[in-house]
């Protein structure tokens, strides 16, 4: 699918404009419902922000399969940390069985995915860096019902290197994919047990 929603007033420098441009026009597949929603303040002069949802019920209603954020930071004085007038910085989360949330290797094969899913679609970077948390979770009194879960969420910031910019959105989309349990190839294909459980902590 392509980006919803333009809510960028349209005015900034030509470099970023044509940035912001490629990251809008990237073409996703269809399990994601994404948009375009207002880019943070006080991080860099020029920014652009997309969110995800993964397979949601209907559009802007929360997903059982996880969610994400992808901002496009612009510095044109080229900020030592970042080596470059760009800087990518993205979010992903999603819910897990609890059996997978124990897993001791979870943090590191998140990592991987994103990695992974830079190198397949050839987005040039460096200087990255990022978290990855799982967490576990019982419910109590009223959400006692819920039982227990567990949830992994990776954070993540990149310089992407020379290329199309539309590269590093997709592999954001796959890493989000691939966290909510659809691997590539997976597009349009039930995935068993329906719909995961949401649990809330």
């Amino acid at each position: 699918m392509v980006v919803t929603g333009t809510p960028g007033s349209g005015f900034g420098s030509s470099v970023f404009q044509r940035a912001a441009d490629a990251v809008r026009g990237t073409r996703l597949r269809s399990d994601l419902y994404v948009r375009e929603i207002s880019a943070p303040t006080g991080i860099a002069p020029e920014a652009i922000a997309l969110a995800a949802d993964i397979r949601p019920d209907a559009p802007g209603e929360d997903s059982a399969y996880g969610n994400g954020r992808f901002i496009l930071l612009h510095d044109p004085s080229v900020p030592d940390a970042w080596g470059g007038p760009f800087r990518i910085v993205c979010f992903a989360q999603a819910p897990l069985e609890t059996e997978i949330g124990n897993d001791p290797l979870l943090a590191d094969v998140a990592w991987s995915w994103l990695t992974d899913a830079l190198d397949t679609r050839k987005a040039d970077y460096h200087s990255a860096s990022g978290t990855a948390t799982k967490s576990l979770s019982t419910g109590f009194g009223e959400l006692a019902a819920d039982g227990d879960g567990a949830q992994i969420e990776l954070r993540a910031s990149w310089t992407p290197g020379p290329g199309k910019l539309s590269h590093h959105v997709e592999a954001w989309a796959e890493l989000l994919c691939m966290l909510g349990g659809l691997p590539p190839g997976s597009e349009n294909v039930a995935v068993f047990g329906a719909k995961r459980e949401q649990h809330h902590g």
